[in-house]
Protein backbone atom coordinates (compact mmCIF):
# COMPACT_ATOMS: atom_id res chain seq x y z
CA UNK A 1 0.00 0.00 0.00
CA UNK A 2 1.43 3.36 -1.02
CA UNK A 3 1.68 5.70 1.99
CA UNK A 4 -0.44 8.35 0.25
CA UNK A 5 -3.32 5.86 0.04
CA UNK A 6 -3.45 5.26 3.79
CA UNK A 7 -5.73 8.19 4.75
CA UNK A 8 -8.34 7.51 2.08
CA UNK A 9 -8.29 3.76 2.64
CA UNK A 10 -8.52 4.00 6.43
CA UNK A 11 -11.30 6.62 6.36
CA UNK A 12 -13.48 4.82 3.81
CA UNK A 13 -12.59 1.31 4.96
CA UNK A 14 -13.35 1.91 8.63
CA UNK A 15 -16.64 3.64 7.82
CA UNK A 16 -17.84 0.90 5.45
CA UNK A 17 -16.65 -1.91 7.75
CA UNK A 18 -18.55 -0.38 10.67
CA UNK A 19 -21.65 0.05 8.51
CA UNK A 20 -21.52 -3.63 7.52
CA UNK A 21 -21.05 -4.82 11.09
CA UNK A 22 -24.06 -2.73 12.12
CA UNK A 23 -26.21 -4.33 9.43
CA UNK A 24 -25.46 -7.86 10.70
CA UNK A 25 -28.01 -7.32 13.44
CA UNK A 26 -30.61 -5.57 11.26
CA UNK A 27 -34.16 -6.15 12.47
CA UNK A 28 -37.01 -7.06 10.10
CA UNK A 29 -38.05 -3.42 9.60
CA UNK A 30 -34.52 -2.31 8.73
CA UNK A 31 -34.07 -5.28 6.40
CA UNK A 32 -37.32 -4.40 4.62
CA UNK A 33 -36.27 -0.75 4.29
CA UNK A 34 -32.83 -1.66 2.88
CA UNK A 35 -34.31 -4.24 0.53
CA UNK A 36 -37.05 -1.88 -0.63
CA UNK A 37 -34.53 0.81 -1.55
CA UNK A 38 -32.34 -1.64 -3.46
CA UNK A 39 -35.23 -3.48 -5.12
CA UNK A 40 -36.85 -0.28 -6.37
CA UNK A 41 -33.54 0.93 -7.83
CA UNK A 42 -32.20 -2.39 -9.13
CA UNK A 43 -35.26 -4.64 -9.48
CA UNK A 44 -33.60 -7.16 -11.80
CA UNK A 45 -31.06 -7.95 -9.08
CA UNK A 46 -32.99 -7.72 -5.84
CA UNK A 47 -36.77 -7.83 -6.41
CA UNK A 48 -37.10 -11.55 -5.65
CA UNK A 49 -34.63 -11.68 -2.76
CA UNK A 50 -35.91 -12.03 0.81
CA UNK A 51 -35.34 -8.79 2.78
CA UNK A 52 -33.48 -10.50 5.64
CA UNK A 53 -31.24 -12.35 3.18
CA UNK A 54 -30.59 -9.08 1.33
CA UNK A 55 -29.61 -7.34 4.58
CA UNK A 56 -27.14 -10.16 5.38
CA UNK A 57 -25.65 -10.10 1.87
CA UNK A 58 -25.31 -6.32 2.07
CA UNK A 59 -23.73 -6.56 5.53
CA UNK A 60 -21.18 -9.16 4.43
CA UNK A 61 -20.44 -7.20 1.24
CA UNK A 62 -19.74 -4.04 3.22
CA UNK A 63 -17.58 -5.98 5.68
CA UNK A 64 -15.60 -7.48 2.79
CA UNK A 65 -15.13 -4.10 1.09
CA UNK A 66 -14.19 -2.35 4.33
CA UNK A 67 -11.68 -5.08 5.13
CA UNK A 68 -10.20 -4.93 1.61
CA UNK A 69 -9.72 -1.19 1.93
CA UNK A 70 -7.99 -1.59 5.31
CA UNK A 71 -5.80 -4.55 4.32
CA UNK A 72 -2.41 -3.34 3.04
CA UNK A 73 -1.89 -6.43 0.87
CA UNK A 74 -4.94 -5.64 -1.27
CA UNK A 75 -3.76 -3.66 -4.33
CA UNK A 76 -5.06 -0.13 -4.84
CA UNK A 77 -6.63 -1.17 -8.14
CA UNK A 78 -8.73 -3.87 -6.45
CA UNK A 79 -9.69 -1.75 -3.44
CA UNK A 80 -10.40 1.26 -5.67
CA UNK A 81 -12.55 -0.71 -8.10
CA UNK A 82 -14.60 -2.11 -5.22
CA UNK A 83 -15.04 1.29 -3.62
CA UNK A 84 -15.96 2.99 -6.91
CA UNK A 85 -18.50 0.26 -7.72
CA UNK A 86 -20.06 0.41 -4.28
CA UNK A 87 -20.25 4.20 -4.39
CA UNK A 88 -21.70 4.13 -7.91
CA UNK A 89 -24.49 1.79 -6.79
CA UNK A 90 -25.41 4.22 -4.02
CA UNK A 91 -25.29 7.20 -6.39
CA UNK A 92 -27.49 5.23 -8.79
CA UNK A 93 -30.03 4.74 -6.01
CA UNK A 94 -29.88 8.45 -5.25
CA UNK A 95 -30.44 9.47 -8.88
CA UNK A 96 -33.26 6.94 -9.45
CA UNK A 97 -35.25 7.89 -6.36
CA UNK A 98 -37.27 11.03 -7.20
CA UNK A 99 -37.78 12.08 -3.58
CA UNK A 100 -33.99 12.31 -3.07
CA UNK A 101 -33.46 15.05 -5.65
CA UNK A 102 -34.96 18.44 -6.37
CA UNK A 103 -36.94 19.02 -9.56
CA UNK A 104 -33.75 19.14 -11.64
CA UNK A 105 -33.04 15.49 -10.79
CA UNK A 106 -29.48 16.25 -9.69
CA UNK A 107 -29.32 18.47 -6.62
CA UNK A 108 -30.25 16.74 -3.37
CA UNK A 109 -33.49 17.28 -1.50
CA UNK A 110 -33.46 17.24 2.30
CA UNK A 111 -34.09 13.47 2.12
CA UNK A 112 -31.35 12.91 -0.48
CA UNK A 113 -28.50 14.81 1.18
CA UNK A 114 -27.39 11.78 3.22
CA UNK A 115 -27.04 9.67 0.05
CA UNK A 116 -25.79 12.38 -2.32
CA UNK A 117 -22.54 12.57 -0.39
CA UNK A 118 -21.73 9.04 -1.55
CA UNK A 119 -20.41 10.58 -4.77
CA UNK A 120 -17.24 11.07 -2.73
CA UNK A 121 -16.88 7.31 -2.46
CA UNK A 122 -16.87 7.11 -6.26
CA UNK A 123 -14.19 9.80 -6.46
CA UNK A 124 -12.07 8.13 -3.77
CA UNK A 125 -12.40 4.75 -5.48
CA UNK A 126 -11.50 6.14 -8.89
CA UNK A 127 -8.48 7.88 -7.34
CA UNK A 128 -7.20 4.61 -5.87
CA UNK A 129 -7.97 2.73 -9.08
CA UNK A 130 -6.22 5.19 -11.41
CA UNK A 131 -3.22 5.61 -9.11
CA UNK A 132 -2.90 1.84 -8.85
CA UNK A 133 -3.05 1.44 -12.63
CA UNK A 134 -0.52 4.24 -13.15
CA UNK A 135 1.89 2.77 -10.58
CA UNK A 136 1.59 -0.67 -12.16
CA UNK A 137 2.28 0.70 -15.64
CA UNK A 138 5.27 2.66 -14.35
CA UNK A 139 6.62 -0.46 -12.63
CA UNK A 140 6.22 -2.54 -15.83
CA UNK A 141 7.97 0.14 -17.88
CA UNK A 142 10.90 0.18 -15.41
CA UNK A 143 11.13 -3.63 -15.50
CA UNK A 144 11.07 -3.65 -19.31
CA UNK A 145 13.77 -0.98 -19.49
CA UNK A 146 15.92 -2.91 -17.00
CA UNK A 147 15.54 -6.21 -18.91
CA UNK A 148 16.53 -4.48 -22.16
CA UNK A 149 19.54 -2.95 -20.46
CA UNK A 150 20.61 -6.34 -19.07
CA UNK A 151 20.11 -8.07 -22.45
CA UNK A 152 22.38 -5.61 -24.24
CA UNK A 153 25.01 -4.50 -21.69
CA UNK A 154 27.52 -3.24 -24.28
CA UNK A 155 25.26 -0.83 -26.14
CA UNK A 156 24.82 2.76 -25.13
Amino acid sequence: MHPTHVPIRVATGAFILNSGIGKLSADEGTAQFLHGAAASTYPALFKDMEPTKFAKVLAYSEIALGTALLAPMVPATVAGAGLAGFGASLVGMYLKTPSMTLEDGIRPSQEGTAVAKDVWLVGAGLTLLTQGIAASAKSRARATKESIRQAAPFTS
